[in-house]
């Protein structure tokens, strides 16, 4: 329970990894969007900005977070820039922006039930947040199985070009699941705004890396076209207890970046030989 509880932020962003890696692109701006959309939550709903309550901070957040990843989907789509170019872009112009709200200082001090909603347990077990990261997760994986469009997403990775041919509107889709990616980012920016009460332009760096390694973990293919909801979580399940384990035995944070590091090697290489071996 306290490893689901820790792996909640990890598991709402690889959702939407998912999506974008399931159609051979990649989003490395994902932990930039993440703190955006915190800080922008933080500056429109606290009493010493804007004050206009959590509600229309959440919902001001998930707006621009969504915003930032359509723009990265636009400059894959309409510039032909290559998905790894466009979101490092996104990526520095996201954390520019969110050291900008505040010059850099963090906001502290949330209302109560807003911070209860990763504390208090519901059934025993469950908290709000850990319960939204599997809804999330069944509606998704409901998604890619049994709709229509969820199959093209496969069809797109597999080769966009025969996709295109076939009738599907690859670059609305494409757009759409950037997109996605963004507000899913930004959903997990505010889950960690509950978590920790205070939300920070440093926030999500280096996440974009553990949510990559998590996907490629559960048998998602960097080339497109492989991967599934299920073997993501899996994935963000072993990324948890790999660093929960590490962290009970006193490893370093910078040696469990390492760890970390060799993952991600070790699973590209398996999906590598895999792919050369079929």
């Amino acid at each position: 329970l306290n490893v689901l509880d820790q792996v909640t932020v990890l598991g709402i962003m690889a959702i939407g990894m998912t999506l974008v890696i399931l159609i051979g692109g990649i989003d490395l701006s994902v932990g930039s969007v993440l703190a955006l959309a915190a800080m922008v939550m933080g500056f429109v709903a606290h009493p010493d900005h804007l004050n206009l309550g959590m509600p229309a901070g959440i919902v001001t957040a998930l707006v621009v977070a969504g915003l930032c990843g359509l723009v990265s989907g636009l400059l894959v789509t309409v510039t032909k820039l290559p998905p790894f170019i466009a979101t490092l872009a996104m990526m520095s112009v996201a954390r520019g922006l969110a050291n900008m709200i505040t010059d850099g200082s963090q906001i502290i001090g949330f209302p109560d039930w807003f911070t209860s909603l990763s504390i208090i347990r519901h059934f025993g077990f469950l908290s709000v947040t850990v319960g939204l990261m599997i809804v999330l997760a069944i509606i998704f994986a409901i998604f890619l199985n049994y709709r229509a469009t969820g199959r093209s997403l496969y069809a797109i990775g597999g080769s966009a070009e025969v996709a295109r041919l076939s009738g599907i509107p690859v670059k609305s889709l494409t757009n759409w699941v950037y997109a996605i990616c963004g507000v899913l980012a930004g959903l997990a920016g505010i889950v960690l705004a509950a978590r920790l009460d205070s939300v920070q332009p440093s926030s999500g760096f280096g996440y974009e890396l553990d949510t990559i390694a998590a996907v490629v973990i559960g048998g998602a293919s960097l080339s497109g076209g492989v991967g599934s909801i299920g073997g993501t979580a899996i994935g963000v399940l072993i990324i948890g207890v790999l660093r929960n384990g590490l962290n009970l035995l006193g490893v370093s944070p910078f040696i469990q970046q390492v760890v970390i590091g060799v993952v991600i090697a070790l699973a590209v290489a398996t999906d590598t030989w895999r792919r050369r071996t079929q």
